[in-house]
């Protein structure tokens, strides 16, 4: 049996404290009652749940996220797929690309695109002034490197062209070979973009606050501008929020890896 060394033990617990200390801190703060400020309570979080604004404005948020990551693996999972297939040398080109909304800031981004857009008279109100529209649109921006550089990983863990080439001469057609044949294979790259796109839209806050669109990051900071103790439970059902996101790519990675068998991997 390996055993781990002592030093090794010693950056766990230093990590499991810079990681979990600020976590029960806010859990006691947020168990304080928000008029007399004793502990303990739960009426914090009841409050935050109770709240309309609560639940429409995590509606909009998750419609988003939904919108967002569909969007996403439509665009970009035939893209990527075909550059690996017919394009090889597009691929340098293609990450660049996905660099770029690490290197342009989010508030750049949505100014520009509403002064773009608000400059353009023939821009439809039902896209502009519609938050499922014009965020989802933005957000699938923001997203990119995210969703590019995990079904990227996936398609190279696999022989694209040997499964294509299979599909093929055994008379699939190319949406057959797409969806059934390739789309399985990086099943696990694409819930890991999936996931990740989650917690951006779950967590983004400048471009919805610069649109004037009521999500859930936007409610975050609003009770974290009005209300002392129920921010505080606020924060850590949004913290529960994108990590039940993250812990999920791990479960269904795990679930789906044991299974599994990689055909012609490379």
């Amino acid at each position: 049996m390996r055993r781990f060394p002592f030093s090794a033990w010693i950056w766990i617990l230093l990590g499991g404290a810079y990681f979990f200390i600020p976590l029960i801190a806010t859990f006691l703060f947020s168990i304080k009652d928000n008029r007399t400020g004793n502990c303990c309570s739960l009426g914090n979080y009841g409050t935050i749940i109770h709240d309309p604004q609560f639940w429409s404005s995590f509606k909009v948020s998750m419609l988003i996220a939904v919108a967002t990551i569909g969007l996403s693996l439509t665009l970009f999972v035939p893209t990527i797929y075909w550059v690996h297939l017919k394009l090889p040398r597009l691929r340098p080109v293609l990450a660049f690309m996905a660099l770029v909304p690490f290197v342009v800031p989010p508030i750049i981004l949505v100014v520009g695109l509403l002064k773009f857009y608000k400059d353009t008279l023939h821009t439809p109100f039902w896209y502009l002034g519609n938050p499922y529209w014009f965020l989802t649109t933005a957000y699938v921006i923001l997203a990119f490197p995210y969703v590019y550089f995990s079904l990227d990983a996936g398609f190279r863990s696999i022989d694209v062209h040997t499964l294509t080439e299979a599909s093929l001469n055994l008379g699939a057609s190319w949406r057959t070979t797409l969806l059934r044949v390739i789309l399985p294979n990086i099943r696990i790259a694409a819930l890991s973009a999936a996931f990740l796109t989650l917690a951006i839209v779950m967590g983004e806050f400048t471009i919805a606050s610069l649109s004037q669109f009521n999500t859930f990051p936007t409610y975050i900071e609003y009770i974290n501008e009005t209300k002392g103790f129920p921010a505080a439970a606020l924060t850590l059902l949004s913290f529960g929020i994108t990590w039940g996101a993250m812990l999920s790519i791990l479960l269904l990675g795990r679930k789906r890896g044991g299974r599994v068998q990689v055909v012609g991997g490379r």
